[in-house]
Formats: structure tokens, sequence, C-alpha cells
């Protein structure tokens, strides 16, 4: 379905070999954009036959960003760019006092320090009516005991609300999205890893008032509405997709 706050706008989705970048791509293209999904992994068989264009980028490396957005600004010929993504993530489930300095830095490489050198990187790129949207978590609304995941998406709420402010005054709006857990494989594995999977699971969804995990589609939609005009005055602003957990 075409939706006309899209129809042919490039928009940059990262993460998106599967989960919640994955369904975000595929819905930006399935509404008319033309989208340029990136991850580190292959691409997802899911992309082939669609409006979505693969490209392998690693989000913590700055030299990537300049090589994509050289590639753009030669590509869109000086039509401006509409829209990132900033989906990429990992997680790291240690406790504070467990955390060596290695993974510390490899979680806020790719989860703090890669939207950073996105925006950076293609925000010149963008002109009035862009949309940067932001992953963050529910864990950046609390104390969750993964000390380096939960910290790096702290980070990334202070990001976005410097970025809307930096950027307003070009038009370039600039917005975070919170998940709940979300069935991704990140979650599923955690789940696994755990010492009980199913008390785990019983347990997270308990804490949610919809007492069920979301599915990625459930993301895609919020970042579909972020990018498109239908939210052209809504900037600086959290969206919270978490089924109540942020209630409970």
């Amino acid at each position: 379905m075409t939706h006309e706050g899209l129809r042919d706008r490039t928009i940059v989705v990262t993460g998106a070999a599967g989960g919640q970048g994955l369904a975000a791509a595929l819905l930006l293209g399935e509404a008319g954009a033309r989208v340029i999904a990136t991850d580190i992994a292959d691409a997802a068989p899911a992309l082939t036959g669609t409006r979505v264009t693969y490209r392998r980028l690693d989000v913590a490396d700055e030299s990537d960003w300049r090589a994509l957005a050289s590639e753009l600004a030669s590509d869109l010929g000086g039509t401006p760019l509409r829209g990132l993504v900033n989906n990429a993530g990992i997680t790291h489930r240690t406790r504070l006092g467990q955390t060596d300095r290695s993974d510390w830095d490899r979680v806020i490489a790719v989860n703090l320090t890669g939207p950073m050198l996105g925006i950076q990187a293609l925000a010149p790129l963008m002109g009035e009516g862009s949309s940067i949207v932001n992953i963050g978590s529910s864990a950046a609304l609390t104390a969750h005991y993964p000390v380096a995941y939960t910290s790096s998406k702290w980070g990334l709420r202070g990001l976005t609300h410097v970025a809307a402010t930096e950027y307003g005054p070009r038009g370039i709006r600039v917005n975070i999205v919170h998940p709940g857990f979300i069935e991704t494989p990140m979650v599923i594995n955690a789940f696994r890893n755990s010492e009980n999977e199913n008390e785990m699971r019983d347990t997270v969804i308990s804490r949610h008032a919809m007492a069920r995990l979301g599915v990625p589609r459930e993301i895609a939609d919020a970042i579909v509405f972020l990018a498109s005009d239908e939210s052209s005055y809504v900037n600086g602003s959290v969206l919270y997709a978490d089924g109540g957990s942020a209630q409970i």
C-alpha cells in the first residue's frame, strides 16, 4: 500500500537483516519509499523482489558511513535524503561487576556511537521534512541489569533530544521509539540463554499490561508513522511501543 507521505523518498534503515529492522524496511518499501537496508549480516531472502536495496554496513565504522554518504550524494543528485532509521543494536547480558571493558565498548559502539555517526554522515544530505528515527528500548527507562545495553539506550535518549534541538530549525525531525520485549532473534536468544527459558518468558509477559510480547511489525508501524508527513510536527518525542510495560 503506497503511503502519500513516503512515496519515492529514500530512507536508510540499519540493522535490517532481521527482526524490527527487516520489518521496518519492508513496510517502508510497501508504503512507497525507496529503502536502503543495511546490516553486517547477509541480506534476508524476504527483501528479494521488493523496493528495498541491501547494502552491507558496519554502523560502528566511520569509513562505512562516509562511503554510504558519498554514494547517496551521487545517487540522489541533489534530491534530499528523507529518512534514517537507527535500528541496529546488540546486547551483552552481564551485570556491572562482571562486564569486561571490551564488551562494554562493543555495545556502546553499535548502539550509541553508530547512530551518532549515522546522523553526522547523513544529516547533511537531508532537507526540510526529513525524519530520523532512533530505536531505543524500555531498558532506557529502567535500571535493567545488562549494564552496557541499558547505558547505551539511555545515551541514545540523550542523543535523540540533542539532535532534535540541533536539526529542528532545518526542518529535520528526530524522534525515538522505545520497544518493549519484541519477538526478535535477540530477545528469543536472551530467553534461551537464561536459566529457565519458560520462566523468564512468563516473567517478562507478566510485566506487560497487554500480557504478551510484541512483534516486529508493530514496531515497524511506529517507524512508518514517524518517518512520514503524518508526524510532521512531532520532534524530540518518545513513542512507547512496549505493550504497557512502563505502566507495571
